[in-house]
């Protein structure tokens, strides 16, 4: 998850503007998480030696068609129903111009003149048979992307492309390294705070620089993950949430591959809170630097009681886009439990409902506290002890 706030950390051009002692200290602190970080995803990284089995039979790909006709016939399973029996020609690979036909129950979205993607089956007597598999979709999400992508830079310019390219290495992370090493049976949770941190790294420095604060924003949020993480163990313990609500997670285990559905919930919610999270820390940070730069003279405290007030203001409206989002992606679940009259008790106590619950309200308490971690991180970097030592000076003169 990213948010649409507009920021825009120090560089290094601003180095001069924090404590070489507390700067010094803090780049080391990054390279040892760094030096973590790799090391942890070199340990957990699969070898790829494993093999995989296709119950289910998925291995094949679809291939494309396009949908020549439409027409109500009766099913040829069950004559007393009526079936709509489509006409299509493949339109890609070797079996382009070959034309075959399937059945849909009456009323699908499937109309003469759509592009579809099917599947071709053997069947026992040794015809083959076209499986409606999805609709095409290449084209309308390519020209979404390049929409994304045009504003970003538009409104970005050199920073919208290291957003970009932050956003690509964070995707490029998860598929080489977090799904393989989950589908090699790796701790989850290690699985998922390595890819986060991993992700945060590279995407922080590649959006904003290398510079003091983008280490700031870092260091903050990787204390503000590892809060989250520990608040996620805990209370998907306590709450006796198994993560076998999740009708995928079912489905993975039909395939054949073996995971904790308890240790694959929680690294959901880690990565899940990442994006936000490091949105905030980025906001404090920079707040904190320009009130730097307007007061030079402020003491920790003024700067740190500012950049405060104006977390509070970030966070009010973070938490209810957060809690947004969920009940969002929850609705057509929410809708069935309303319809079928159960209580609001009920209803949020079931573990499909409460995974959700737990996973906003986790989220949101690592997000309030990512405010004065960050907050006190920034002002501290920036006045620390030479700034004291100066005013004892001062007072004494």
């Amino acid at each position: 998850m990213s948010h649409g706030h507009s920021h825009a950390l120090p560089t290094s051009a601003d180095e001069d503007t924090s404590n070489p002692r507390v700067r010094k200290a803090l780049w080391a602190t990054v390279g040892a998480c760094t030096a973590i970080i790799l090391l942890t995803v070199a340990v957990l990284w699969p070898d790829g030696t494993s093999e995989r089995t296709d119950p289910l039979g998925l291995s094949g790909e679809p291939v494309a068609a396009s949908v020549s006709s439409v027409e109500i016939e009766p099913c040829t399973f069950d004559g007393s129903q009526e079936c709509e029996l489509v006409t299509l020609r493949v339109t890609s690979g070797e079996r382009d111009g070959e034309t075959f036909t399937l059945e849909q129950p009456p009323g699908s979205a499937v109309d003469a003149g759509d592009d579809i993607l099917v599947d071709i089956l053997a069947r026992e007597d040794g015809t083959e048979q076209a499986v409606f598999y999805d609709f095409q979709r290449e084209t309308p999400l390519v020209l979404l992307a390049v929409i994304f992508c045009a504003a970003i830079v538009l409104l970005g310019g050199w920073r919208g492309f290291g957003a970009l390219a932050g956003l690509a290495a964070s995707l490029l992370i998860i598929v080489v390294f977090t799904l393989p090493a989950l589908l090699a049976g790796s701790n989850a949770v290690a699985v998922a705070l390595a890819s986060s941190g991993a992700i945060a790294l590279v995407a922080l420095f590649l959006a904003h620089g290398r510079g003091t604060a983008t280490a700031v924003a870092l260091l903050s949020t990787y204390a503000s993950l590892a809060l989250t993480a520990a608040l996620a163990a805990g209370f998907v313990a306590v709450s006796n949430l198994t993560g076998l609500g999740d009708e995928n997670v079912a489905f993975i285990s039909a395939l054949g591959i073996e995971i904790d559905p308890r240790g694959l919930l929680l690294a959901g919610i880690v990565i899940g809170a990442l994006g936000v999270l490091d949105d905030v820390t980025v906001t404090q940070v920079s707040a904190v630097w320009e009130l730097r730069r307007v007061s030079p003279d402020g003491s920790f405290s003024d700067l740190y009681r500012s950049a405060l007030r104006i977390g509070r203001d970030h966070i009010s409206s973070t938490v209810n886009t957060l809690f947004l989002a969920y009940a969002g992606a929850a609705l057509p679940l929410l809708l069935l439990f309303s319809e079928a009259g159960q209580g609001i008790t009920d209803v949020a106590t079931r573990e499909i409902v409460a995974v959700e619950i737990v996973r906003a309200l986790v989220g949101s308490i690592g997000l309030v506290a990512s405010v004065p971690i960050s907050t006190a991180l920034a002002a501290f970097v920036l006045v620390g002890p030479a700034h004291d030592e100066a005013s004892e000076q001062l007072s004494t003169v």
